[in-house]
């Protein structure tokens, strides 16, 4: 199974559009997370529907947060990106009715479960405002400017 780097890519996204004084367009963004702009849009609007960010259309529109970054958590953009998986490995279904395969499938079902509630109940203790916080530490202790491609 593919891992997926989608709720890192959209933390990075929103700390971007945090350090913003005004809108922030698809097209700068994507610059950012190399991507295509239309990846941004669409992954953008679940973040809108939820109330987390908004777009202004035409010349000096863009992205801008439309939320409060030290009541945001990272369970909060995880659930408004729709739950995706958050564990890369799962269990074998190819002999359903091999009382092996399914003892090893209900004591990892189990473990994966309390994983996945562990891994959550700590995605709700992280805010955005945290991780700009973690942002601007490494950010001075570097000494120099953000390195990531576009970013201002």
């Amino acid at each position: 199974m593919k891992r997926s780097s989608k709720l890192s890519g959209v933390l990075h996204i929103l700390l971007h559009m945090a350090e913003q004084s005004g809108p922030i367009t698809s097209e700068d963004l994507s610059g950012m997370m190399a991507t295509n702009p239309v990846v941004i849009r669409r992954t953008m609007a679940g973040l809108r529907e939820r109330g987390y960010v908004q777009s202004e259309k035409g010349h000096g529109g863009g992205w801008t947060l439309s939320c409060d970054p030290s009541k945001v958590t990272l369970r909060d953009i995880y659930v408004a990106l729709g739950t995706p998986s958050l564990l890369a490995i799962g269990n074998r279904t190819e002999s359903p009715d091999c009382l092996v395969e399914q003892a090893v499938n209900a004591a990892l079902q189990q473990t994966f479960q309390d994983a996945e509630e562990l891994l959550l109940a700590r995605f709700g203790e992280i805010t955005l405002s945290r991780l700009s916080a973690d942002y601007h530490a490494r950010l001075i202790t570097r000494g120099s400017s953000p390195s990531c491609r576009g970013a201002s």
